[in-house]
């Protein structure tokens, strides 16, 4: 097979209503692992999709060299299927049963063809992503959401393709499943193109290629390496623009002394011809001609300012505007002894289980905390965070909880009224605060002029975390504890970053969910809980562990 595994040429896409999406792309993508990065709504799934042939391009070509598989973001499956049949192995092991069973018609060798260890196959890769457990017969709505996404991927891995598009694939995993996947992907030995915002995922790949402008880059390396030339292209970018900056300044500077020197001479001209007597006729020429002297000097200046604010302009180009939050919150501060939740023997029951163990699990947050809450799907992270924020209340145990406000940020980002703007749901958050303020405040959450009014249904999955943030972290009274279930889930590299840089601002206590260690690791996260199998257990980031 070529090196070359995927090309599109002069590739252009835009949506029914005329939207349009891309614009003449061209750009080829070698063999190795390459992943995918781009703001969200830049087109990044759907530029999957037309290399996969789900979409058609409204000009270009798109040549793939192989066979190829598609992992997409949302799975078009079914919960009564069985996991042979999500795998595509139901027929050839139903086959398989058959001859075994002394069955030979024909049409079972038929099925069957090549894939006569297929069950050790399917076995052998459901274990590489850690389903190992899971028999071949169970439906897919028995399975978790990260399950789910596994076997979909062990789905595309079992067909053995040579090209393999995987958009956001570590969504929904928890640890040990994004590690399994990761041990997976390190092991691929085809061509890899993947979409992720999973910062340790993407600094596993060969190469990074960034759509920004337009265009398509590769750039070698991993994703470390990437930021590092970005950040050095950004700061050469800095440097011209504030040269060109000055430049600009100059020559305005000189343009308007120029014209103060032209106003000076034309001004001793007249006098100089008036005391001198000549015939007007001769001095009316001469007066001329100085002007003309003048305009010819002052296009010059005019001219040179003109080149140097269309150099300014260019150098502005290479600067991308990625403005982090910029926010001081000092109402959310707590003092450092200050216990804001205490509970102790804290138990849920699901049906017939007890989420959190017969004997239920302690917890204690105090003062400004800020703790990350890991462990296995469905171990019941979501229904802690629920219980210390009051949303569900505990079958039994006891808890406390400081007055103040809790802010819960569920995964869902429903927190705000869809029809109302940003500018009335903040209002309702802090219906105290002078107009002005709230403006200001919404400002530095980069929410400014005509987008402060759009409704929050409009809003991209960025835009509503930040209004979601601004509402909460800006509320009156400001919460003291803040409760957040994967916040990063379906969030750019740039989102992420602004959620960090408002973190670091926050001075109250914090539980996160999360599975990103490197967002864990940059907000600062100075404890960690694990709950898996009804128990609780305390790391602390130095590694040791003991029981809460």
């Amino acid at each position: 097979m070529s090196d070359i595994c995927v090309i599109c040429s002069h590739l252009s896409f835009s949506w029914p209503d005329d939207t349009p999406v891309f614009d003449s792309l061209s750009f080829t993508v070698p063999g190795g692992r390459t992943g995918l990065v781009a703001p969200n709504g830049s087109g990044k799934s759907t530029l999957l999709r037309l290399i996969a042939g789900e979409l058609r391009p409204t000009a270009g070509t798109v040549t793939v060299h192989g066979t190829l598989g598609h992992l997409p973001q949302t799975l078009p499956l079914t919960d009564s299927l069985t996991v042979a049949e999500v795998l595509g192995v139901a027929a050839v092991i139903r086959a398989l049963d058959a001859v075994e069973s002394g069955d030979v018609a024909e049409e079972h060798f038929t099925v069957i063809g090549d894939d006569w260890d297929i069950e050790e196959r399917t076995r052998a890769q459901l274990d590489a992503l850690g389903l190992g457990g899971i028999a071949l017969d169970r439906r897919l709505g028995t399975l978790s959401g990260g399950q789910a996404v596994s076997l979909g991927l062990a789905a595309q891995l079992l067909r053995r393709p040579d090209v393999l598009l995987l958009d956001e694939p570590t969504n929904n995993l928890d640890l040990d499943a994004r590690h399994h996947l990761y041990d997976v992907l390190e092991q691929w030995h085809g061509a890899l193109l993947l979409v992720s915002h999973d910062r340790e995922l993407l600094d596993r790949m060969d190469r990074i290629a960034e759509l920004h402008a337009g265009e398509l880059r590769l750039h070698g390396g991993n994703f470390t390496s990437y930021e590092e030339t970005v950040r050095a292209e950004q700061e050469v970018a800095e440097k011209k623009v504030r040269n060109a900056e000055q430049e600009v300044k100059r020559e305005k500077r000189e343009l308007q002394q120029a014209r103060e020197r032209a106003e000076r001479r034309a001004g001793n001209a007249a006098r100089n011809l008036k005391s001198a007597g000549l015939p007007r006729i001769f001095a009316g020429n001469m007066k001329r001609g100085a002007q003309e002297s003048a305009g010819r000097a002052g296009q010059t200046h005019a001219h040179r300012v003109g080149e140097a604010q269309a150099r300014l302009d260019a150098a502005g180009q290479a600067l991308r505007d990625e403005p982090l939050l910029a926010v001081d919150l000092p109402d959310t501060k707590v003092p450092a002894g200050r216990t804001l939740f205490l509970g102790e023997g804290l138990r849920v029951r699901h049906g017939e289980r007890d989420l959190f163990g017969s004997e239920g699990v302690d917890l204690t947050v105090r003062g400004p905390e800020r703790i990350a809450l890991t462990g296995p799907n469905g171990a019941g992270k979501t229904t802690l965070l629920k219980v210390i924020g009051g949303e569900l209340a505990p079958d039994s145990g006891d808890l406390r909880r400081a007055d103040g406000r809790i802010a819960y940020l569920s995964q869902r980002l429903d927190l705000l009224d869809p029809e109302a703007t940003v500018a009335e749901n903040f209002a309702g958050f802090a219906p105290h605060r002078p107009e002005a303020e709230r403006m200001n405040l919404l400002a530095r959450f980069l929410f400014r002029g005509p987008r402060v009014h759009l409704p929050v249904a409009a809003l991209s999955g960025g835009e509503l975390l930040r209004a979601t943030l601004a509402c909460v972290l800006c509320a009156e009274p400001a919460p003291q504890l803040l409760l957040l279930d994967e916040p990063t889930n379906n969030l750019d590299l740039v989102g992420v970053g602004r959620l960090e840089s408002a973190l670091a601002s926050y001075k109250g206590a914090f539980v996160v969910v999360s599975h990103d260690e490197r967002f864990l690791t940059r907000i600062g996260v100075e404890r960690r809980l694990r709950l898996a199998d009804g128990q609780l257990t305390q790391t602390a980031v130095e590694g040791a562990a003991d029981r809460v």
